[in-house]
């Protein structure tokens, strides 16, 4: 994939998360395609992972729409398969060390500079206010980024 053409799943998700749609959401749907998965699917998948699953600001939402699209890549679909799940969470891990190395955490409040605490279920209203405050929509980038180029160097993810 050329620099171009992540940078443009990069715009999309980025759109996406503009639009409304949650952070997991928004990298989830952005590169949905590549496995020849519907995006309202993909959003539906994904929606339950925003806000640090279910707004509870644990495993950020970008993070984890970043493990939804591994699991595409080479999730296990058989039973017992040890080697595939292995290969599976070799990769879940890679990209959630490198995710952490380029924004500091994985943990969803860290990330937003906020006390780890029982939250409303109710999402917070999209206003240029939210948009200003929140570093979200930089981590829907990073981690479509991270996913598309690859987790070691110039090694990218077949796909």
């Amino acid at each position: 994939m050329t620099h171009e053409e992540i940078e443009n799943r990069v715009e999309r998700a980025k759109a996406l998360f503009h639009q409304g749609f949650n952070c997991s959401q928004a990298v989830c749907a952005a590169c949905a395609d590549i496995y020849g998965m519907d995006e309202q699917i993909a959003l539906r998948v994904s929606a339950s992972f925003g806000g640090g699953i279910g707004r509870m600001r644990q495993t950020c939402g970008a993070a984890c729409g970043m493990f939804v699209l591994a699991g595409l890549e080479n999730g296990s679909a058989t039973p017992g398969d040890a080697e595939g799940k292995k290969q599976n969470y070799m990769l879940v891990q890679e990209l959630a060390s490198k995710f952490k190395a380029q924004n500091g955490s994985l943990i969803c409040a860290e990330l937003l500079g906020v006390a780890p605490k029982p939250q409303e279920p109710v999402p917070a209203e999209r206003t240029a206010e939210y948009y200003q405050k929140r570093p979200c929509v930089e981590m829907v980038a990073s981690a479509v980024r991270i996913y598309l180029e690859g987790i070691e160097g110039d090694e990218a993810i077949r796909l």
